[in-house]
């Protein structure tokens, strides 16, 4: 057992609680158990709780052991003298406060229901399974479930957003900034993700409001900052682009990238950092305020046509510079534009709303749900536990639970957990 079960036993009040006595034998009743502390100091503060004839007010510590308290060496932390009642499950030792008077204790090991221990051990020690409740988990009601992966989803809307937020502090708040440098470590996808990123952000992007009306300048400023334009190649495209940019690279001061820095290696020639570059730079030709037509747009069908793109037409028959190949379009896929709206345009309007304001829940949660869902491994093992998903908002909610509650055992914190645990 560890001592987090005990947190969650006393913040919900599952203790039998007209059996309460101290271990000097006065009757405890709690009023307030406290407000739950994740943070350094005691595990429950401003707490209310009548200890005999008097009434007190101040914090409360929870520990598996009395001893711990002196293990941890809270007698000599200050943060520790207005603890009120020492909370433990056995009660092995005398505790005494800096008046040398015992500090009141509550010895819990015949005060919890079995049914609760039961439970807790039962989900809890299953270390083989793929989540701890992967045999429970499709008895639990479906209202509490959808609650709950409604809940996760903004919550991982509020996680993507620390990301987004220190963006909008680099570039003094400008939306419209931010997103080009979200879209590019998109389009990078995982493998070139982090280098597009930076490739975003190695010049202002007052840059390209002044040349995105230009296909050839804003491809030579992406292809030129990205060390493609370097090399000398025997082609009239390449030689057009590396004029261009080199006028650029004057004119604003620029420095390139290390070409090394995109990777090739295992990849499809659809996702060659080549052809995404090509379409990155079609797209901010194509749409000269995307932020704001972004915004105002919440239909998924529109959102596909505004990235509906041509690249330029040396991109239709080459997947790098040096090298011609079969024509095809490189038009981007609706599978990838899901990935766009999943982990740009939703999360960037998410912060946009907040920081309005503005409550505009539906919207984005009809925005998702228009999706179909992800494929990946987490998702197919869910559908196999009978968890299965029609849209991609169940995906994103799922992908929440998995990877911040089950992984790393936040059962306690978990509404399914609390369900299994509290069940009869």
């Amino acid at each position: 057992m560890k001592e987090e079960f005990l947190h969650y036993l006393w913040q919900y009040k599952l203790l039998r609680h007209s059996e309460l006595l101290s271990t000097q034998h006065e009757k405890i009743i709690i009023f307030n158990c406290g407000a739950y502390n994740k943070n350094s100091g005691p595990d429950f503060l401003n707490a209310s709780i009548q200890i005999g004839n008097q009434l007190w007010y101040g914090n409360v510590e929870i520990h598996l052991k009395a001893s711990d308290w002196y293990a941890h060496q809270h007698e000599k932390d200050l943060n520790y003298d207005a603890v009120i009642l020492h909370v433990v499950l056995e009660n092995d030792v005398a505790i005494f406060m800096k008046n040398n008077k015992p500090l009141p204790t509550l010895e819990l090991k015949d005060k919890i229901e079995e049914k609760y221990i039961h439970n807790y051990l039962n989900l809890f020690n299953r270390n083989l399974n793929w989540i701890p409740c992967e045999k429970q988990i499709t008895a639990i009601d479906s209202f509490v479930l959808e609650n709950w992966l409604e809940r996760l989803f903004f919550e991982r809307l509020e996680h993507k957003s620390k990301f987004i937020l220190k963006l909008l502090q680099q570039s003094n708040n400008d939306y419209e900034a931010v997103l080009f440098q979200m879209l590019a470590k998109n389009f990078g996808l995982k493998v070139n993700s982090e280098s597009f990123l930076k490739l975003s952000k190695s010049f202002d992007f007052s840059i390209v409001r002044k040349v995105r009306h230009n296909q050839n300048e804003l491809s030579a400023l992406l292809f030129g900052q990205a060390g493609f334009l370097e090399e000398n190649i025997d082609n009239t495209f390449h030689n057009e682009l590396k004029k261009e940019y080199q006028y650029l690279k004057h004119k604003y001061q620029l420095r390139p990238l290390i070409k090394e820095c995109f990777q090739f290696f295992r990849m499809r020639p659809s996702n060659f950092p080549t052809i995404r570059i090509a379409q990155f730079s079609a797209l901010y030709v194509k749409h000269q305020n995307l932020f704001a037509e972004i915004l105002k747009n919440v239909n998924v069908e529109v959102i596909y046509n505004m990235f509906d793109i041509k690249v330029d037409q040396f991109w239709t028959t080459h997947y790098t510079f040096e090298k011609e190949s079969k024509r095809a379009s490189k038009k981007l896929s609706k599978e990838f534009i899901d990935l766009v709206i999943i982990n740009t345009i939703i999360p960037l309007k998410f912060v946009y709303f907040k920081s309005k304001g503005i409550l505009k829940e539906e919207e984005l949660l009809g925005l998702v749900k228009s999706l179909k869902p992800e494929k990946n491994s987490i998702i197919s093992k869910f559908d196999k536990l009978k968890i299965e998903s029609k849209d991609s908002f169940k995906t994103q909610s799922l992908l929440q639970l998995k990877n911040v509650y089950c992984d790393t055992k936040r059962c306690l914190e978990c509404a399914i957990g609390d369900k299994l645990i509290k069940a009869h």
